[in-house]
Protein backbone atom coordinates (compact mmCIF):
# COMPACT_ATOMS: atom_id res chain seq x y z
CA UNK A 1 0.00 0.00 0.00
CA UNK A 2 2.73 2.68 -1.04
CA UNK A 3 2.07 6.02 -0.96
CA UNK A 4 0.04 5.92 2.08
CA UNK A 5 0.51 8.20 5.35
CA UNK A 6 1.98 7.49 8.42
CA UNK A 7 -1.23 7.81 9.99
CA UNK A 8 -3.11 5.51 7.55
CA UNK A 9 -0.09 3.03 7.56
CA UNK A 10 -0.86 2.56 11.25
CA UNK A 11 -4.19 2.21 11.44
CA UNK A 12 -3.99 -0.34 9.13
CA UNK A 13 -1.35 -1.94 11.16
CA UNK A 14 -3.66 -1.53 14.11
CA UNK A 15 -6.52 -3.39 12.55
CA UNK A 16 -4.21 -6.21 11.16
CA UNK A 17 -2.28 -7.06 14.71
CA UNK A 18 -4.84 -6.11 17.38
CA UNK A 19 -8.26 -7.01 15.38
CA UNK A 20 -6.90 -9.88 12.93
CA UNK A 21 -8.72 -7.70 9.79
CA UNK A 22 -8.19 -9.66 6.77
CA UNK A 23 -6.05 -8.74 3.73
CA UNK A 24 -9.02 -7.87 1.92
CA UNK A 25 -10.01 -5.87 4.21
CA UNK A 26 -7.07 -4.13 4.93
CA UNK A 27 -6.27 -3.26 1.25
CA UNK A 28 -10.27 -1.93 0.45
CA UNK A 29 -9.96 0.52 3.70
CA UNK A 30 -6.42 1.50 2.62
CA UNK A 31 -7.65 2.40 -1.18
CA UNK A 32 -11.58 4.16 0.55
CA UNK A 33 -8.72 6.34 3.13
CA UNK A 34 -6.31 7.35 0.19
CA UNK A 35 -9.64 8.25 -1.86
CA UNK A 36 -10.99 10.23 0.63
CA UNK A 37 -7.70 12.34 0.89
CA UNK A 38 -7.15 13.11 -2.49
CA UNK A 39 -11.19 14.55 -2.81
CA UNK A 40 -10.48 16.51 -0.01
CA UNK A 41 -7.17 17.47 -0.98
CA UNK A 42 -5.47 17.39 2.08
CA UNK A 43 -3.85 15.33 5.06
CA UNK A 44 -6.74 12.95 6.07
CA UNK A 45 -5.57 13.03 9.68
CA UNK A 46 -6.27 16.42 9.83
CA UNK A 47 -9.52 16.95 7.87
CA UNK A 48 -12.16 19.23 9.02
CA UNK A 49 -15.87 18.42 9.60
CA UNK A 50 -16.57 20.51 6.64
CA UNK A 51 -14.07 18.53 4.40
CA UNK A 52 -15.78 15.66 5.38
CA UNK A 53 -19.17 16.60 4.51
CA UNK A 54 -18.46 17.15 0.78
CA UNK A 55 -17.39 13.36 0.70
CA UNK A 56 -21.30 13.07 0.42
CA UNK A 57 -21.43 14.41 -2.35
CA UNK A 58 -18.56 12.98 -3.99
CA UNK A 59 -19.72 9.27 -3.44
CA UNK A 60 -23.82 9.89 -4.09
CA UNK A 61 -23.89 7.75 -6.90
CA UNK A 62 -21.98 4.45 -4.94
CA UNK A 63 -23.55 1.55 -4.43
CA UNK A 64 -25.17 1.59 -0.65
CA UNK A 65 -22.71 -1.25 0.35
CA UNK A 66 -19.89 0.50 -0.96
CA UNK A 67 -20.56 3.85 0.92
CA UNK A 68 -21.49 2.34 3.59
CA UNK A 69 -17.63 0.94 4.00
CA UNK A 70 -16.28 4.12 3.01
CA UNK A 71 -17.74 5.46 5.88
CA UNK A 72 -17.14 3.05 8.50
CA UNK A 73 -13.12 3.42 7.29
CA UNK A 74 -13.04 6.80 8.02
CA UNK A 75 -15.05 6.34 11.10
CA UNK A 76 -12.90 3.42 12.38
CA UNK A 77 -9.87 5.87 11.26
CA UNK A 78 -10.65 8.96 13.46
CA UNK A 79 -11.44 6.80 16.15
CA UNK A 80 -8.25 5.65 16.11
CA UNK A 81 -6.63 8.95 15.97
CA UNK A 82 -8.29 9.95 19.12
CA UNK A 83 -7.57 6.73 21.09
CA UNK A 84 -3.84 7.43 20.06
CA UNK A 85 -4.16 11.07 21.48
CA UNK A 86 -3.47 12.39 17.50
CA UNK A 87 -6.74 14.02 17.31
CA UNK A 88 -9.12 16.08 20.25
CA UNK A 89 -11.98 15.53 17.87
CA UNK A 90 -13.86 13.41 15.64
CA UNK A 91 -15.23 15.71 12.59
CA UNK A 92 -16.96 12.22 11.67
CA UNK A 93 -20.44 12.97 12.35
CA UNK A 94 -20.55 15.11 9.10
CA UNK A 95 -20.30 12.20 6.76
CA UNK A 96 -23.89 10.85 5.60
CA UNK A 97 -25.74 8.12 7.15
CA UNK A 98 -26.26 5.63 4.30
CA UNK A 99 -28.59 2.69 5.31
CA UNK A 100 -26.84 -0.29 7.04
CA UNK A 101 -29.41 -2.64 7.20
CA UNK A 102 -28.99 -5.64 4.60
CA UNK A 103 -31.40 -7.31 3.01
CA UNK A 104 -32.70 -10.57 4.39
CA UNK A 105 -31.59 -13.44 1.91
CA UNK A 106 -34.08 -16.14 0.58
CA UNK A 107 -35.96 -18.17 3.62
CA UNK A 108 -36.22 -21.88 2.74
CA UNK A 109 -39.21 -23.92 4.76
CA UNK A 110 -38.36 -27.00 6.57
CA UNK A 111 -40.51 -28.73 3.79
CA UNK A 112 -37.95 -27.34 1.25
CA UNK A 113 -35.16 -28.19 3.48
CA UNK A 114 -36.78 -31.79 3.40
CA UNK A 115 -37.12 -32.24 -0.17
CA UNK A 116 -33.53 -31.10 -0.76
CA UNK A 117 -32.51 -33.95 1.78
CA UNK A 118 -34.96 -36.73 0.44
CA UNK A 119 -33.61 -36.11 -3.19
CA UNK A 120 -29.81 -36.07 -1.90
CA UNK A 121 -30.55 -38.93 0.46
CA UNK A 122 -31.79 -40.97 -2.61
CA UNK A 123 -28.71 -40.32 -4.94
CA UNK A 124 -26.71 -41.30 -2.30
CA UNK A 125 -28.04 -44.97 -1.82
CA UNK A 126 -26.30 -45.59 -5.08
CA UNK A 127 -23.11 -45.25 -3.46
CA UNK A 128 -21.24 -42.73 -6.37
CA UNK A 129 -19.39 -40.36 -5.04
CA UNK A 130 -20.60 -37.28 -6.76
CA UNK A 131 -24.01 -37.86 -4.75
CA UNK A 132 -22.29 -39.01 -1.47
CA UNK A 133 -20.10 -35.69 -1.81
CA UNK A 134 -23.38 -33.94 -2.80
CA UNK A 135 -24.88 -35.18 0.44
CA UNK A 136 -21.86 -34.65 2.38
CA UNK A 137 -21.77 -30.49 1.52
CA UNK A 138 -25.24 -30.24 2.13
CA UNK A 139 -25.44 -31.58 5.57
CA UNK A 140 -22.35 -29.33 6.45
CA UNK A 141 -23.97 -26.28 4.82
CA UNK A 142 -27.25 -26.70 6.38
CA UNK A 143 -25.83 -29.04 9.86
CA UNK A 144 -23.44 -26.23 10.53
CA UNK A 145 -23.86 -23.42 9.30
CA UNK A 146 -20.53 -23.00 7.03
CA UNK A 147 -20.25 -20.05 4.61
CA UNK A 148 -19.50 -21.40 1.38
CA UNK A 149 -15.50 -20.76 0.67
CA UNK A 150 -15.20 -22.59 4.80
CA UNK A 151 -16.40 -25.29 3.22
CA UNK A 152 -15.03 -25.92 0.40
CA UNK A 153 -11.25 -25.29 1.46
CA UNK A 154 -11.76 -27.44 4.49
CA UNK A 155 -8.60 -29.45 4.34
CA UNK A 156 -8.78 -32.95 5.40
CA UNK A 157 -6.99 -32.32 8.91
CA UNK A 158 -9.75 -30.23 9.52
CA UNK A 159 -11.91 -33.50 10.63
CA UNK A 160 -11.07 -35.19 13.60
CA UNK A 161 -11.10 -38.71 14.30
CA UNK A 162 -12.85 -39.32 17.07
CA UNK A 163 -14.60 -35.74 18.04
CA UNK A 164 -17.39 -34.23 16.15
CA UNK A 165 -16.56 -31.43 15.43
CA UNK A 166 -14.25 -29.30 12.54
CA UNK A 167 -12.13 -27.13 12.70
CA UNK A 168 -12.93 -24.15 10.67
CA UNK A 169 -10.68 -21.64 9.15
CA UNK A 170 -13.27 -18.23 8.84
CA UNK A 171 -13.11 -14.44 7.66
CA UNK A 172 -9.71 -13.04 9.44
CA UNK A 173 -7.72 -16.26 9.56
CA UNK A 174 -9.71 -17.03 12.84
CA UNK A 175 -10.76 -20.29 13.45
CA UNK A 176 -13.24 -22.16 15.48
CA UNK A 177 -14.56 -25.46 16.11
CA UNK A 178 -18.10 -26.21 14.57
CA UNK A 179 -20.10 -29.13 15.81
CA UNK A 180 -21.17 -32.07 13.33
CA UNK A 181 -24.14 -33.30 13.56
CA UNK A 182 -24.99 -37.10 13.83
CA UNK A 183 -25.71 -37.36 10.66
CA UNK A 184 -22.96 -34.89 8.59
CA UNK A 185 -20.59 -36.96 10.46
CA UNK A 186 -22.20 -40.08 8.80
CA UNK A 187 -22.33 -38.71 5.49
CA UNK A 188 -18.63 -37.18 5.63
CA UNK A 189 -17.56 -40.85 6.82
CA UNK A 190 -19.27 -42.21 3.45
CA UNK A 191 -17.19 -39.86 1.66
CA UNK A 192 -13.94 -40.26 3.10
CA UNK A 193 -14.46 -43.60 2.14
CA UNK A 194 -15.08 -42.83 -1.87
CA UNK A 195 -13.13 -39.13 -1.99
CA UNK A 196 -9.31 -39.30 -3.86
CA UNK A 197 -6.35 -40.81 -1.53
CA UNK A 198 -4.06 -38.06 -2.56
CA UNK A 199 -5.50 -34.81 -1.90
CA UNK A 200 -5.00 -32.94 1.25
CA UNK A 201 -8.18 -31.23 0.75
CA UNK A 202 -11.98 -32.48 2.21
CA UNK A 203 -13.32 -31.82 -1.07
CA UNK A 204 -10.90 -32.02 -3.69
CA UNK A 205 -10.65 -31.29 -7.60
CA UNK A 206 -8.31 -32.34 -10.25
CA UNK A 207 -6.90 -28.56 -9.25
CA UNK A 208 -6.79 -28.55 -6.01
CA UNK A 209 -10.40 -28.09 -4.01
CA UNK A 210 -13.55 -27.66 -5.67
CA UNK A 211 -14.43 -23.88 -6.01
CA UNK A 212 -17.22 -21.51 -4.57
CA UNK A 213 -18.29 -21.44 -8.46
CA UNK A 214 -18.99 -25.06 -8.60
CA UNK A 215 -20.62 -25.70 -5.40
CA UNK A 216 -22.99 -23.11 -6.69
CA UNK A 217 -23.78 -24.51 -9.51
CA UNK A 218 -24.22 -27.97 -8.06
CA UNK A 219 -26.81 -26.82 -5.49
CA UNK A 220 -28.82 -25.35 -8.38
CA UNK A 221 -28.65 -28.51 -10.06
CA UNK A 222 -29.82 -30.61 -6.83
CA UNK A 223 -32.27 -27.79 -6.72
CA UNK A 224 -34.00 -28.91 -9.76
CA UNK A 225 -33.65 -32.24 -9.47
CA UNK A 226 -35.47 -31.80 -5.57
CA UNK A 227 -38.46 -29.27 -7.81
CA UNK A 228 -37.12 -26.44 -6.38
CA UNK A 229 -36.71 -23.05 -8.28
CA UNK A 230 -32.46 -23.24 -8.57
CA UNK A 231 -32.67 -18.95 -7.74
CA UNK A 232 -33.79 -19.99 -4.35
CA UNK A 233 -30.86 -22.07 -3.60
CA UNK A 234 -27.09 -20.97 -2.61
CA UNK A 235 -24.71 -22.00 0.42
CA UNK A 236 -25.83 -18.40 1.68
CA UNK A 237 -29.12 -19.47 1.84
CA UNK A 238 -28.54 -22.85 3.78
CA UNK A 239 -26.20 -20.95 6.11
CA UNK A 240 -29.30 -18.29 7.17
CA UNK A 241 -31.88 -21.51 6.77
CA UNK A 242 -29.18 -23.13 10.20
CA UNK A 243 -29.42 -19.90 11.71
CA UNK A 244 -32.82 -19.05 11.09
CA UNK A 245 -33.92 -22.60 12.45
CA UNK A 246 -31.91 -22.84 15.48
CA UNK A 247 -33.41 -19.57 16.58
CA UNK A 248 -36.86 -20.70 16.07
CA UNK A 249 -36.10 -23.91 17.70
CA UNK A 250 -34.83 -21.45 21.38
CA UNK A 251 -31.03 -21.41 20.16
CA UNK A 252 -29.51 -18.62 22.14
CA UNK A 253 -28.14 -15.58 20.45
CA UNK A 254 -24.50 -15.83 21.39
CA UNK A 255 -24.23 -19.81 20.85
CA UNK A 256 -24.93 -19.10 17.17
CA UNK A 257 -22.76 -15.82 16.98
CA UNK A 258 -20.17 -18.55 17.70
CA UNK A 259 -21.22 -21.16 15.45
CA UNK A 260 -21.85 -18.64 12.36
CA UNK A 261 -17.96 -17.28 13.75
CA UNK A 262 -19.09 -13.34 13.63
CA UNK A 263 -16.98 -11.61 15.44
CA UNK A 264 -20.22 -8.73 16.69
CA UNK A 265 -22.99 -9.87 17.91
CA UNK A 266 -24.94 -7.17 16.27
CA UNK A 267 -24.04 -9.39 12.21
CA UNK A 268 -25.74 -12.11 14.28
CA UNK A 269 -28.93 -9.62 14.70
CA UNK A 270 -28.91 -8.55 11.43
CA UNK A 271 -28.34 -11.62 9.71
CA UNK A 272 -30.96 -14.00 11.26
CA UNK A 273 -34.04 -13.77 11.01
CA UNK A 274 -36.96 -14.49 13.37
CA UNK A 275 -40.82 -14.48 13.08
CA UNK A 276 -42.53 -11.67 15.03
CA UNK A 277 -45.58 -14.06 15.00
CA UNK A 278 -42.87 -16.42 17.00
CA UNK A 279 -41.85 -13.77 19.07
CA UNK A 280 -45.58 -12.71 20.10
CA UNK A 281 -46.44 -15.76 21.16
CA UNK A 282 -43.12 -16.72 23.23
CA UNK A 283 -43.72 -13.34 25.35
CA UNK A 284 -47.22 -14.09 25.74
CA UNK A 285 -46.38 -17.92 26.59
CA UNK A 286 -43.35 -17.59 28.68
CA UNK A 287 -43.27 -14.29 30.57
CA UNK A 288 -43.72 -14.37 33.95
CA UNK A 289 -47.00 -12.53 34.22
CA UNK A 290 -48.58 -13.77 31.14
CA UNK A 291 -51.13 -16.24 32.88
CA UNK A 292 -51.13 -13.41 35.92
CA UNK A 293 -54.02 -11.47 36.73
CA UNK A 294 -54.21 -8.40 35.91
CA UNK A 295 -54.72 -6.27 39.65
CA UNK A 296 -57.77 -3.99 40.10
Amino acid sequence: MGGQGSSIADFLAMLASERGAARNTLLAYGRDLEQAEELIGTALEAASAAQLAKLGEAWSALAPATLARKISALRQFFGFLVDEGLRDDDPTHALPRPATRRPLPKILTHAEIERLFATAEAEAQSDSPAAVRMLALLELLYGSGLRATELVSLPLSSVPRDAPFLTVTGKGGKTRLVPISQRAGAALQRWLGLRPADSLWLFPSRTGHISRVRLFQMLKQLATRADMAPEKLSPHVLRHAFATHLLEGGADLRALQTLLGHADISTTQIYTHVDAARLVKLVNERHPLAHARASD
